[in-house]
């Protein structure tokens, strides 16, 4: 039986259920979730327009972040689409790495987990040392 675009959509959306447990939407949540993740999203367009950077930019932007798990992230995203990657040809060769279309409307999001991050962590810290004291 042929089916109309509108009953896949309704079928894509019960198959995509990230509530049970063998949704692939769970991986799609999993990756993007990780705090190297939404830094490089934020990163890749942190003055509010994006723009290609290079490896090096993205590295000194995201001071902590070991060489491994950085190409890690940027190969992740590129796979699921999210950043693209240019090689040009120079002496020494020249990669950047920019959103894509996919990437810039996820940008949106990971920028406001940020955001709301850096507003709230000294409530946060607060409720912390509240539960520790009671804790204790």
């Amino acid at each position: 039986m042929t089916k109309t675009a509108a009953q896949k959509r309704a079928q894509a959306k019960v198959e995509y259920d990230a509530f049970l447990a063998g949704c692939p939407s769970r991986q799609l949540l999993d990756r993007i979730s990780d705090k190297w993740v939404v830094l490089v999203l934020c990163a890749l367009g942190d003055d509010g327009a994006p723009t290609a950077m290079r490896y090096s930019e993205i590295a000194r932007r995201l001071a902590g972040v070991s060489q491994k798990m950085l190409t890690q992230t940027l190969r992740s995203l590129e796979r699921d689409g999210l950043i693209t990657r240019t090689v040009t040809p120079t002496v020494p060769v020249t990669v950047s790495y920019e959103l894509t279309d996919l990437g810039l409307s996820l940008r949106e999001m990971t920028r406001g987990l940020r955001s709301w991050a850096q507003t709230h962590m000294d409530e946060v810290l607060a409720q912390r040392q509240d539960y520790d004291a009671r804790s204790s």
